[in-house]
């Protein structure tokens, strides 16, 4: 099970100015498709809607051995988090050239976590 999915292009394009943790909600087959280490987030972005923030265009195979249930891979996804977090966040992403990109899904006490990054572009 590999322990890090890393968003490799991130720090080459952006600076990073700050960095949040947060949990995301997952099915069941997208977890098993995460042990699996299937998942790429190199053109994923964070955006702030209605006061939630949403993983977009993070792309989680579908479970091999999944059944008709089975997840649709580019779901937008919720992240978990503290209104404060999230007020900060979007004050941060309303600044033109910053953007809120996820620098990697790790595991943290057997749930995933999102590493989420404060971007401004090079």
């Amino acid at each position: 099970m590999p322990d890090v999915i890393t968003n490799s292009k991130a720090r080459r394009d952006y600076h990073i100015l700050e960095t949040v943790e947060a949990g995301i909600v997952l099915h069941g087959t997208e977890v098993k498709a995460l042990r699996a280490g299937k998942a790429q987030i190199a053109d994923a972005f964070v955006r702030i809607e209605n006061n939630e923030a949403w993983l977009h265009n993070a792309h989680i195979d579908e479970y091999t051995f999944g059944n008709r249930q089975n997840h649709a891979p580019k779901a937008a996804r919720k992240l978990l988090l503290r209104k404060p977090e999230i007020r900060k966040l979007a004050a941060f992403a309303a600044i033109k050239g910053h953007t809120l990109i996820p620098l990697d899904l790790h595991w943290k006490n057997g749930r995933v976590k999102v590493l989420v990054a404060v971007g401004r572009g090079k």
